[in-house]
């Protein structure tokens, strides 16, 4: 028979087929020999006592062969005859999930990328972090696979509701990611593997009759009678449009803009603006470990564990306050799109062995926040991020440098005399952050720092570094659309998808929100669409 079982471990005995075997035995009460293999189906730590356990959910084989586990291999059929053609605008996570899905519902799809392919874009990354130099086009946000290629590559999701989480990460493993993503609490890939998996996934869609147009920036749309007849990029190409995807990232403002511009409803919602926030990763293994920093003697337990992570919420002034995308073993990293605008965000390598862990610590930014702005109308949140932004970059100094400040030296409204040591490239600038950060913000974060000094023990410490400003945490702006048929509103063959549009947040939820719109579009042109998963074949 197969049965799943829960077991807690030490660190030490993961990596050991015959220990976890014997845990096996011992936890079913039965003969060592009846265990004829077993599939780890979960991974997690439980760091709350101060011996760290690895919980393991396996699927054991007892007295009936090993099954080993496996993959499925998702089949894309060649679109290029295809009647149907959808444009995509984007080729972020949101923009080739829905290209991939399209495909196997028969439909070509044609994706326009205002930046570079991923092998381009490194160069243009280079010239930020080291000259100061951004490239409106081709930076951290925009270009292949979007933000999240070069930003960590978490793979995990508070919402289940768009679609097979289960599909998406299997799909990551097709095109080149480590089966053990499949099986962690919280899979990760890391920026150093992520390029080379978008890149598969491209080659993929041209091999199935699909384009990837790159340095196609929308710049208008043709509009009769409720439908989008074309789009024109900036460089004078106009394509017919059957059906457009909008799929365009949190970060394009421009968009936004074109939307309003042709008076295509939007909304301003809520999202959330603040700072980024280092600490030595020792400093965060010790607190999350319970271990004693620098007491590290042979192969203890501790040398077995991932580099730790955290999560904090706390409400102050009944306002929300939170750490976001929290990067162990990381980088911080310029996330500018604009020139004279300074926005940082994170990311973490596969091994994760920087040592500097960050994390975004975020405030909540609520409609009324907005009221100096409300003559932008729905594009006010737009207006609110760029004028903090544009403060950072002047109080930096001037080439993507930082301003930042010691921890406690920010609540106590000190001038950092020195900065510690700091993964962000650029360099950082010894300011006082409250004058970058409106009011509010500031204050609530500096009430929130001393809670979470309580929460993890050593947390609150003048050696962890503050850097301005984490303000692109989602859209400022929802693209509303239809509840079933997943269209705008106004215009009917317009769908709006992912970050940019309001409704995901990572990676996974963007790529899930992808497929869903590339469902409905199947549903829209009469095409059948193939089940998400085949339960005889998935791994």
């Amino acid at each position: 028979m197969k049965k799943n079982i829960q077991l807690q471990l030490l660190p030490s005995e993961v990596s050991n087929a015959a220990i976890i075997r014997s845990h096996i035995s011992e936890a079913i009460g039965e003969k060592e020999s009846r265990v004829n293999g077993f599939n780890i189906i979960k991974r997690s730590i439980d760091a709350r006592s101060r011996q760290p356990k690895i919980i393991l959910t396996v699927e054991a084989f007892i007295d009936e062969p090993f099954q080993p586990r496996t993959i499925q291999t998702i089949h894309f059929p060649d679109t290029g005859k295809s009647l149907h053609s959808v444009i995509i605008v984007g080729a972020g996570p949101a923009g080739l999930f829905a290209a991939l899905r399209l495909i196997q519902c028969g439909i070509r799809p044609i994706i326009i990328e205002r930046g570079k392919n991923v092998r381009a874009r490194r160069r243009d990354l280079a010239l930020l972090n080291k000259e100061g130099q951004i490239n409106p086009e081709s930076n951290y946000c925009f270009g292949e696979g979007g933000a999240g290629t070069y930003s960590d590559g978490k793979l995990y999701t508070r919402s289940t509701k768009r679609g097979s989480v289960e599909r998406i990460l299997n799909l990551f493993v097709q095109f080149g990611a480590d089966e053990n993503i499949l099986s962690e609490a919280h899979p990760h890939i890391g920026t150093n593997k992520l390029p080379s998996i978008i890149s598969a996934m491209r080659e993929q869609i041209e091999t199935s009759g699909g384009k990837l147009l790159f340095e196609k920036k929308l710049s208008a749309l043709l509009i009769e009678n409720n439908q989008i007849v074309s789009v024109t990029s900036s460089d004078g190409d106009t394509l017919p449009a059957q059906a457009v995807i909008l799929a365009t990232g949190h970060s394009a403002r421009d968009i936004f803009h074109l939307l309003d511009h042709h008076k295509i409803l939007i909304e301003a919602k809520p999202f959330a603006l603040g700072v980024r926030i280092e600490h030595p990763q020792e400093l965060i293994d010790s607190v999350q470990y319970h271990k004693v920093p620098g007491n590290v003697t042979g192969k203890d337990q501790w040398s077995f564990l991932p580099p730790a992570s955290y999560s904090l919420v706390e409400q102050i002034n009944e306002r929300g306050v939170f750490s976001f995308c929290m990067c162990p073993g990381g980088i911080i990293a310029p996330a500018s799109t604009s020139p004279g605008e300074l926005v940082v965000n994170g990311w973490s390598p596969s091994k994760r062995n920087n040592p500097f862990a960050n994390s975004g610590i975020v405030v909540n930014i609520e409609e009324k926040d907005l009221n100096a702005f409300s003559k932008f109308g729905a594009l006010a949140g737009v207006h609110f991020q760029a004028e903090v932004e544009k403060k950072a970059y002047e109080l930096g100094g001037g080439k993507f440098v930082a301003p930042a400040q010691r921890m406690a030296d920010f609540v106590d409204n000190r001038l950092s005399a020195d900065l510690p040591s700091c993964s962000y490239l650029p360099g950082i600038h010894s300011t006082s952050i409250k004058k970058v950060l409106p009011h509010f913000v500031g204050e609530s974060l500096a009430k929130a720092f001393k809670t979470f000094g309580k929460k993890l023990k050593g947390y609150y410490t003048n050696e962890a570094v503050i850097v301005a400003t984490e303000s692109r945490t989602s859209s400022p702006v929802r693209i509303p659309r239809d509840h079933e048929k997943l269209h705008h509103p106004q215009v009917l063959n317009l769908f709006p998808c992912g970050e940019g549009a309001g409704y995901a947040g990572g990676i996974v939820s963007a790529a899930m929100d992808g497929e869903k719109i590339a469902n409905a579009i199947a549903k829209k042109f009469g095409q059948p669409i193939p089940p998400a998963i085949d339960k005889n074949h998935s791994f």
